[in-house]
């Protein structure tokens, strides 16, 4: 069913996991998609984890949400840049006018205790994952409050309300995400304007087995294969989240149905707390 129809999201991280799942999501609901994502090339931080794909899998994933009907734009995206952030919006205003719906999914992670952590991966993880959504919002949020709707998702983490030892710079940006995700929901409730996060566990993509192969190797010194194995032992339903999960519920708040589902941070975790 063409629930979106005529409506436009913009979805940040597009170009694979979580971004991909939710932009074919509202893409089948019948939205038109604009994709951002950085891509290889791109600066990183020293310990930084990240997943940047090169430009034909951004192509791809493109092709795939036109086939299902949809118009489709995609570029690179750098949320740690206003430049990029401003020119990929004006662009998308260009070809569509307007967005409707904002689906943030770019985001970075590293491994490190806070003594002895490096300040510039400190800064480069919370500039990513927390600068980066308030300089999506702050551009995306105006228009939405202007014209009277808009659904604003947000990939948050189980992460940001249980700690890890080696992950107080993730942990923090994405608690920092919730709650700045309560304040827009706030702000755009008198207006037809929602704001949710969504906080996964472990997902099966390519940046998670990354992240858990990184733990593997540098902190217990074994395969990445035999940690991901062990997450899904200890996961109550036995297994990792499927970013499909992750779209169907974007699509969800996306649509009208959800217009009382604002302010709300939804854990899809199969019952893990981490």
């Amino acid at each position: 069913m063409a629930i979106l129809k005529g409506r436009v999201a913009l979805v940040t991280g597009g170009a694979s996991g979580m971004g991909r799942a939710m932009a074919l999501a509202l893409a089948k609901a019948g939205a038109d998609i604009a994709l951002g994502s950085l891509l290889q090339g791109g600066a990183k931080a020293e310990g930084e984890i990240s997943n940047l794909p090169a430009r034909d899998e951004l192509d791809k994933v493109r092709a795939e949400v036109e086939a299902l009907g949809a118009q489709c734009l995609a570029a690179e995206l750098d949320v740690s840049s206003d430049d990029s952030c401003d020119a990929f919006c004006r662009v998308v205003t260009e070809r569509y006018g307007q967005v409707d719906i904002l689906a943030h999914a770019a985001g970075i992670t590293a491994e490190a205790k806070m003594a002895g952590h490096l300040d510039p991966t400190w800064h480069r993880v919370i500039d990513v994952n927390l600068n980066g959504t308030y300089r999506m919002v702050r551009r995306i949020l105006p228009g939405m409050l202007e014209r009277g709707w808009g659904r604003i998702v947000l990939i948050a983490s189980t992460a940001a309300s249980v700690g890890a030892p080696t992950s107080g710079a993730y942990c923090a940006s994405k608690a920092g995400v919730v709650g700045l995700m309560r304040c827009v929901a706030l702000e755009g409730a008198p207006h037809g304007v929602t704001c949710n996060s969504i906080s996964p566990t472990w997902v099966n993509t390519q940046f998670g087995r990354e992240w858990m192969g990184d733990i593997a190797q540098n902190q217990e010194g074994r395969e990445g294969e035999q940690y991901i194995a062990d997450a899904v032992a200890a996961n109550p339903q036995g297994r990792l989240i499927e970013p499909s999960e992750i779209g169907g519920l974007a699509r969800y708040l996306c649509s009208d149905e959800a217009a009382g589902m604002t302010m709300q941070d939804l854990t899809v975790s199969a019952g893990s707390l981490w």
